[in-house]
């Protein structure tokens, strides 16, 4: 049964908008003195049920070298279950947030049910509530709303072992607007007392969702800024006798220090949390991957890494006079998969799944001769990137598939390394943890100017974070990091085959459907001509995989960077 044949759904979820927001109340005696309360809190899980191959990278692991970064296995919802079960039984008074993109740009094993095992596995271990991620809107507003009330896909049918009921837990959108009825998709907040004494989590996703996103996703939809939704809403808590407020945003920063560190804190998060009213009392960040506990304008900000591998135990003390946060103190914990047993229940669920995907993901593609990284070069360059982008310039270069002789890759496009087994194996779940997002490959007519203005797109405002494109063989160029914006790739240098590019001159190039209606601002690509669509993207590289025996990494030669 799809989404449109449960109206009463739809129609709760319209009832909770309106009422603007959901609240819940902790059964516990009303406060004598201060209260304690733990809040648990993950970001940007996207879709790992098992532990992420990478784990988390951490320093002070090797006794010989305590500045070495070591390689940590964490992560996986059977892990963290068991964590956030041992961190909430310290302490009555406690609540389990998110900061978004816990969907999306998943493993297959999420992915191929539309992440409903995610969504299952989430309500299992006890989330209470979650801001919403650019991801979460991957699928539209109508497929986000199937995520939080249930129903098969309408497409595709139930596919899971079991009905997809929804949603345990309340996804929070504050500055999303459906621009036709002028109401938030889904409430702004929600409310939970604690002896008494209340405390409203307001939730939202970054303003430049639409940038990120492919167009299709955020149809009919506006996001407004962060900062501004915010400050809107706090006299509304207030004169809900609310004083303790706190924010799951999914926007972040880069630190330069280690988990529980704040050094050279960077980022639109910073920005944000200065412009917030003085009434929000800490903040619990996501978006860049990062982990950090910093002091930024006076209050707590968080982040907790990504998958899993990470969740911030945040303890808060509450006043019961003034029903204000007095102290607020932050703990990043690493969910060792050594140290936290596995949680029978996710494991009796993430196996009721694997048995249905595993004819799908264990089939075997072919063989690789080293582990290819997803990891950058200084340049923006990665190995993993380059053989994306050369698998799909393979794909398209055939006269009828287009007759591309440039293929450009997004680097948030691809998501693991290809890591080499003992046997060297590669299978179907491999790739598809590489590329995720189902995109069709889209070959289109540039000039030689374009593809320039296109290059110089790729590098953002500080504190943004630059977006280089992974290039395919046979094309390369410089650019130079002091040059000022706009004029950073080095004149003459962008060249085809060796030969410079000539400025009015026309090239098939190849990108993803996803960059290809401007997402990840890439608007130039919005100018292309003669556009041909093609395979989808996992399939290129299934192909290329297949057609080259031991594939070892291409040299990081491509793009060459200055000063």
């Amino acid at each position: 049964m799809s989404l449109k044949s449960k109206p009463h759904r739809l129609i709760l979820a319209l009832a909770s908008t309106l009422l603007l927001g959901a609240c819940a109340t902790q059964m516990t005696p009303k406060a004598s003195g201060p209260v304690q309360v733990k809040v648990l809190a993950i970001n940007d899980f996207h879709g790992n049920l098992k532990p992420a191959p990478g784990g988390i990278r951490l320093r002070g692991e090797d006794p010989q070298d305590p500045n070495k970064l070591v390689v940590v296995p964490a992560g996986g919802s059977e892990h963290l279950h068991t964590a956030v079960a041992q961190l909430r039984a310290q302490n009555p008074n406690h609540i389990f947030v998110a900061a978004g993109d816990l969907i999306g740009g998943s493993p297959l094993l999420s992915a191929l049910f539309h992440d409903e095992p995610t969504v299952e596995s989430l309500g299992l271990m006890g989330l209470d509530v979650a801001a919403v991620g650019n991801h979460e809107f991957d699928g539209g507003i109508a497929e986000l709303l199937r995520k939080q009330y249930g129903g098969c896909h309408p497409k595709e049918g139930c596919k899971g072992p079991t009905r997809f009921k929804g949603a345990k837990f309340q996804y929070l959108a504050a500055s999303t607007w459906d621009t036709r009825t002028g109401k938030t998709v889904l409430p702004p907040y929600y409310i939970k007392s604690f002896q008494g004494i209340p405390m409203a989590f307001i939730g939202l996703t970054l303003k430049g969702t639409p940038e990120i996103v492919t167009p299709a996703g955020v149809a009919g939809l506006r996001f407004d800024d962060e900062a501004d939704t915010v400050n809107k809403l706090v006299p509304e808590l207030k004169a809900k006798g609310i004083e303790a407020i706190a924010l799951l945003i999914h926007e972040g920063g880069v630190p330069t220090g280690g988990p529980n560190e704040c050094p050279d804190i960077s980022g639109p998060i910073v920005d944000i949390v200065k412009r917030l009213d003085k009434a929000v009392d800490f903040v619990v960040s996501g978006h860049t991957h990062r982990a950090y506990t910093c002091r930024i304008d006076g209050r707590l900000v968080t982040s907790g890494d990504k998958y899993g591998t990470l969740i911030t135990e945040i303890d808060v003390v509450l006043d019961p006079k003034t029903r204000d946060v007095l102290s607020t103190q932050a703990n990043n914990v690493v969910v060792r998969t050594d140290r936290y047993a596995k949680e029978p229940a996710q494991t009796e669920l993430i196996a009721a799944y694997e048995k249905l995907a595993a004819p799908l993901a264990n089939r075997v593609l072919g063989r690789i001769g080293a582990t290819i990284a997803r990891d950058r070069a200084p340049s923006g360059a990665s190995p993993m990137g380059q053989l994306v982008a050369d698998a799909q310039l393979a794909a398209s270069s055939a006269p009828d598939k287009g007759g591309a002789v440039i293929a450009l890759m997004n680097i948030g496009g691809v998501r693991e390394s290809l890591n080499l087994r003992p046997n060297g194996e590669v299978t179907y779940g491999d790739v598809f943890a590489v590329q995720p997002f189902a995109n069709n490959l889209v070959t289109m007519s540039l000039t030689g100017d374009q593809i320039r203005r296109l290059l110089e797109q790729q590098f953002r405002p500080a504190g943004q974070g630059d977006q280089i494109l992974q290039v395919s063989k046979g094309f390369s160029y410089s650019w130079d990091a002091q040059a000022p914006l706009g004029s950073r790739v080095v004149a003459g240098s962008i060249k085809l085959n060796g030969q410079a590019l000539d400025p009015a001159a026309s090239y098939r190039v190849t990108v993803n459907s996803f960059i290809a209606s401007g997402g990840d601002s890439f608007r130039v690509l919005t100018e292309g001509k003669n556009l041909l669509t093609g395979v989808m993207d996992v399939d290129a590289l299934e192909a290329y995989i297949k057609a080259n025996p031991l594939l070892q990494a291409s040299p990081l030669d491509r793009v060459q960077r200055l000063n």
